[in-house]
């Protein structure tokens, strides 16, 4: 499932492209994803002129004068920049065709994206409102996330603390992938109860999270099975992780076997040694 690193390798690889640009056509052929796209979007949407791109958590915000089209990729999406007239294959479900010989299109194989229009500030949208701070700051927004915010919030709770990070209320973006990656660098084991981190190493995992999610932006984001950037291409950063698909695999720091468990359904790697 694409996380927070290859939505924002998406979103950087479509600006050029749709920054600007106006929409003169929209494609709608299965509106059958997770919400059903709205059938009235090409009424809403022709000649309308896109003035930014922007990210919150996992979702993309196309921001025009009238309203807003709320994207997600879902568990298996992608969106690709092609040539206008480019033949759609069998899990291409949404087109919008560009003033610029371009189209932006949605692939989908499992039709969890979403594809939504929300007049008035996007960020009050349902799916939007409850949202915790952003892990980054980018630019456009503002993070809010630091390890005093984070230690408060972990006072009392008897959670995991893999758990914790990857709750959309207490900080957005960090799936599975991440949290693996950024706990091993921060040297504390998935499975340690939120409630036991002290303020020190709670400034050490939030500065872990961040690196860990710069770094994957930078490689375009980690593909495992799925994703693929604007281009086609595949992301590099699973070539750099410490512990996450490494089951039974050296330690690369240490050399002690890389452990797995289950924790909410999810599957945590670490290691015994490194982490504590």
């Amino acid at each position: 499932m694409p996380e927070l690193p290859e939505v924002e390798t998406t979103r950087r690889g479509l600006m050029p492209y749709l920054e600007g640009a106006t929409v003169v056509g929209v494609v709608i052929r299965n509106p059958r994803l997770r919400w059903p796209i709205p059938d009235n979007l090409p009424a809403l949407l022709n000649g309308r002129v896109i003035g930014s791109l922007t990210r919150r958590a996992k979702y993309l915000l196309l921001n025009f004068d009238t309203g807003t089209l709320i994207l997600h990729l879902g568990m298996s999406g992608s969106l690709r920049v092609l040539p206008v007239g480019t033949p759609p294959e069998k899990h291409d479900h949404f087109d919008l065709i560009l003033d610029n010989d371009h189209l932006m299109r949605l692939r989908d194989p499992r039709r969890f994206g979403a594809v939504l229009w929300h007049t008035g500030d996007p960020h009050t949208h349902p799916l939007l409102a409850s949202l915790g701070p952003e892990p980054l700051d980018d630019g456009y927004t503002t993070s809010g996330f630091d390890a005093r915010t984070l230690y408060q919030a972990a006072q009392g709770r008897n959670v995991s603390i893999k758990q914790f990070i990857m709750d959309n209320h207490i900080v957005v973006g960090i799936g599975n992938i991440y949290a693996n990656e950024a706990l091993f660098r921060a040297g504390i084991r998935p499975q340690l109860k939120t409630g036991q981190l002290s303020l020190p190493r709670c400034a050490r995992l939030v500065a872990e999270i961040r690196a860990t999610l710069s770094e994957s932006i930078l490689a375009g984001g980690s593909t495992l099975r799925d994703f693929v950037n604007t281009s086609g291409k595949p992301g590099y950063f699973q070539h750099q992780h410490w512990v996450y698909g490494r089951a039974d695999e050296p330690c690369r720091r240490c050399g002690t076997a890389i452990k797995q468990i289950k924790q909410g359904q999810r599957s945590s790697f670490y290691c015994n040694h490194c982490q504590r």
